[in-house]
């Protein structure tokens, strides 16, 4: 996101433009505010991206992840009006962006990989803690911290490996196969 408020993508992922707070604001719902400039991206219902001051309903994405471990984000809002497909946040080759109607799920320029630029701790209050007090105001702004914090760390964790109390299953072309059976002597 450019100072002027303007979408286009970097290939630069150093860059400050390119940092933004992905804002849990329902199961699998985020909002994307830029870190510099406090602007949110939405889609209007023509699939256009925009930047907007206020959250609206038009700034709700749904956050999944793709077979590749990618993330992709589609409008909560607008859908194609026949087939009922969602509409993407995507970006073309020159880093422009796409029209939420023109992207489809499966191509590169809808995959995102989110990177938690920093995770904090909170430790919740306990009984033990009587001559401590939070205020108020604090403690809402850590639960909310806290919940930005726990929404990249799942965006990390589905990006990783999971590990199982099972043997592994060996991978062909993104299907499960089995291992051979071991010889038993």
């Amino acid at each position: 996101m450019n100072p002027d408020g303007s979408l286009d993508g970097t290939k630069d992922d150093s860059s400050n433009s390119s940092l933004f707070n992905l804002i849990p604001v329902g199961l699998r719902v985020v909002a994307i505010q830029s870190v510099k400039s406090g602007l949110y991206i939405a889609m209007n219902g023509e699939g256009h991206l925009y930047t907007s001051e206020l959250f609206t309903a038009e700034c709700k994405f749904k956050e999944s992840v793709f077979e590749n471990y990618y993330v992709i984000y589609s409008s909560m809002l607008y859908r194609q009006q026949e087939s009922g497909r969602a509409w993407f946040l995507g970006l073309n080759k020159e880093g422009q962006a796409m029209k939420g109607n023109r992207v489809k799920k499966t191509k590169p320029a809808a995959h995102f990989l989110p990177k938690p630029l920093e995770v904090a701790m909170y430790r919740e209050p306990s009984l033990h803690d009587v001559g401590e007090t939070v205020p108020k105001a604090a403690a809402a702004a850590a639960a909310a911290a806290a919940a930005a914090a726990a929404a990249a760390a799942a965006a990390a964790a589905a990006a990783a490996t999971s590990k199982s109390t099972s043997e592994p299953a060996m991978m062909n072309g993104g299907k499960p196969v089995s291992k051979p059976d071991k010889p038993t002597t």
